[in-house]
């Protein structure tokens, strides 16, 4: 259900501003982008699996705050990660 540490230094070096970023909202964001869509192929094989959905929701809602934040402070980054990472926004 977790990412892999591979595919989480991958993220980190794209969406990373400077050299040894990792946390800023951009890579946070797509961090948290990447381990929602791990958690959401799960829940179709486990449908009943209340506990992790939770943990869903409180990464979508930490997610969402970090966009909210972006948008705030730097509209174009803001409009780029929405871009790159395909969320709806």
């Amino acid at each position: 259900m977790s990412i892999t540490t591979e595919k989480k230094k991958e993220v980190i070096e794209k969406f990373a501003l400077e050299k040894g970023d990792t946390g800023s909202p951009q890579v946070q964001i797509a961090i948290l982008t990447e381990r929602i869509n791990n958690l959401t192929g799960h829940f179709k094989d486990h449908k009943k699996d209340v506990h992790s959905r939770r943990g869903l929701l409180k990464m979508v809602n930490r997610r969402r705050r970090l966009l909210d934040y972006l948008k705030e402070k730097q509209e174009e980054s803001y409009k780029k990660i929405i871009k790159d990472l395909g969320l709806r926004k």
